[in-house]
């Protein structure tokens, strides 16, 4: 697996994110499974548990 993978990410309101560059300024991130989301859709499936609001 190659060691040197990027996270683009271009969630403006995280603290974590670098608009500029569309870039997580994090090692590395939490992906976690959505509350009742067996739904199939990877929208409905799993989100980032890093998440901060920068507010």
């Amino acid at each position: 697996m190659n060691k040197n993978q990027t996270i683009k990410c271009n969630v403006s309101s995280c603290m974590y994110n670098n608009e500029t560059s569309e870039l997580c300024n994090l090692q590395q991130i939490w992906v976690c499974a959505c509350k009742n989301g067996n739904t199939g859709k990877a929208e409905d499936e799993s989100m980032c548990d890093s998440y901060r609001s920068k507010y």
